[in-house]
């Protein structure tokens, strides 16, 4: 792959895993609740979600969302449920009981399940893959190892963008220490995510 395919690559991609979504929101709020270890090992099932729809899009599976109505509605509606119910549990979760939680520690596979559900329970992520990977693409080589490299490369930039977030939630922690404002905090976290649902059920299939 070409020097200048990345340079143009890289930038866009980066700025794609910083854009403030679900799972970035949804590691801020892990962070500030369980720490920074925890929540960027959490990460690791937005990781996979991510892997399996690159694959997707790689074999060409994805373009049965485009066509396919039914599927990407019902996907979606899953997806956009499953936000509405971590928003739900935020916005009720009060400062006691996390520190409870946050003694409890929390398995990462938990986490990593929360990361995973979230990022495959939306149908506009895999459409993303198809539509922006291939602009990179060179037709006239190999499609499936220039694929991989493409792949790898937002992995590892989403690994960056997970660290980042989760440091942005361990320092919000620390902002809002006191019970009344880390509630608030909470209720503001609930709300974004409820947001995001919101935005995920009117999304059309670009």
């Amino acid at each position: 792959m070409e020097l200048s395919t990345l340079a143009l690559f890289i930038p866009a991609c980066f700025a794609l895993n910083m854009a403030p979504g679900p799972n970035n929101l949804l590691s801020v709020s892990n962070a500030s609740r369980y720490g920074f270890a925890r929540a960027c090992s959490g990460g690791a099932g937005r990781l996979l979600a991510f892997a399996i729809m690159i694959a997707l899009a790689a074999v060409g599976l994805a373009a049965v969302l485009h066509t396919s109505e039914w599927l990407f509605h019902a996907i979606k509606i899953i997806g956009a449920g499953y936000l509405f119910w971590l928003a739900f549990q935020l916005w009720r979760a009060t400062p006691q009981a996390e520190g409870m939680a946050a003694a409890d520690s929390p398995g990462i596979a938990r986490l990593a399940r929360q990361e995973f559900l979230v990022a495959i329970g939306n149908p506009k992520a895999i459409l993303l893959f198809t539509a922006f990977l291939p602009q990179f693409v060179d037709q006239s080589r190999d499609v499936t190892a220039q694929f991989a490299v493409l792949g790898a490369l937002f992995l590892l930039l989403e690994c960056v963008a997970i660290a980042l977030y989760a440091w942005m939630g361990v320092h919000a922690r620390r902002l809002f220490a006191r019970p009344s404002s880390k509630q608030m905090f909470n209720r503001v976290c609930s709300g974004l995510l409820a947001s995001a649902a919101t935005a995920l059920l009117v999304a059309r299939r670009g």
